[in-house]
């Protein structure tokens, strides 16, 4: 089981390095866009935090498919497959969601601290597992996604 898992991981790194990068540029985009939005530009922050989360999206998304995933068969439309793309991502801010709600009101955990944790922390890694995931798979059909692992 080990030398299977560090198997993937070595042939998988260039992937994980791809997409890695990617997530960061368009978390930046995101971020930045948020604070012009919310700050010089006076938008509520419900309104702010949708238009950068599509811009960081859109930025995601350009980042892999000519980066990351630029060898990936076109089975689809690029508009398709921002679509799916989007709504991979939707998934993942749910999940980031959800860490937070059950922490915060199922648990108990009502800190700064422990909003952060669960929501920035454990919830941002399970939700860049389900991107990761979800991009590679349904996004762009990677083959060596597709292919049996063993």
């Amino acid at each position: 089981m080990r030398g299977s898992a560090v198997r993937w991981l070595r042939a998988a790194g260039p992937e994980l390095t791809g997409f890695a990068v990617v997530g960061l540029c368009a978390y930046a985009a995101d971020l930045g866009l948020f604070v012009w939005l919310r700050g010089p530009v006076g938008l509520d922050p419900l309104t702010a935090k949708a238009l950068s989360f599509v811009a960081g999206c859109t930025v995601a998304y350009a980042g892999n498919a000519l980066g990351t995933y630029r060898r990936a068969p076109h089975g689809v439309s690029r508009l398709r497959q921002y679509g799916i793309f989007f709504a991979v991502n939707v998934a993942g801010a749910l999940v980031q969601l959800l860490c937070l709600a059950v922490s915060h009101y199922g648990l108990g955990l009502t800190s700064r601290r422990a909003d952060t944790i669960s929501g920035a922390g454990i919830g941002m890694a399970l939700a860049t597992i389900l991107r990761f995931w979800g991009t590679r798979t349904l996004v762009f059909r990677s083959r060596s996604a597709l292919a049996p692992t063993g």
